[in-house]
């Protein structure tokens, strides 16, 4: 009867957020592996060669590279947004494995939400802000 009480949790989970992308990460021990939607991550972001690189930053600036596997869900925005989810998403769960991490996290910013969103376009303006083209005479 204790046994099923006392169940350790096998996975860490988070959720990070970036324009209009949020990721649901979770995070548990392994070899490393990333995935996004259900895709390996090098071949769901195979058009560029740095958005690979940003979602390992929370692991460089720990040096936890290799311990831990990713599996996230991601909805909305871009590429570039979908990664800066998973990268907080990823930050947040590493706290919750270890919270002595905090500090070093927040240091290199990878703890803070971005919470830049795109603006709406208004009645009456080309755009967010764009206005027609003022003439004097």
């Amino acid at each position: 009867m204790a046994e099923t009480t006392a169940k350790k949790q096998d996975y860490f989970y988070a959720l990070g957020r970036r324009k209009s992308a949020t990721a649901q990460v979770r995070l548990k021990s392994g070899k490393g592996v990333i995935t996004i939607n259900g895709v390996p991550a090098e071949q769901y972001l195979a058009s560029s060669k740095f958005l690979p690189e940003d979602l390992n930053k929370p692991f460089m600036v720990l040096e936890n590279n290799g311990k831990f596997d990713v599996s996230a869900t991601v909805k909305g925005g871009g590429h570039a947004g979908q990664v800066e989810a998973i990268r907080l998403a990823i930050a947040k769960a590493l706290v919750l494995v270890d919270e002595g991490v905090k500090g070093t996290l927040r240091r290199a910013e990878l703890l803070s939400r971005d919470s830049r969103e795109r603006e709406r376009k208004k009645f009456g303006l080309r755009g967010a802000r764009k206005q027609r083209q003022f003439t004097k005479r």
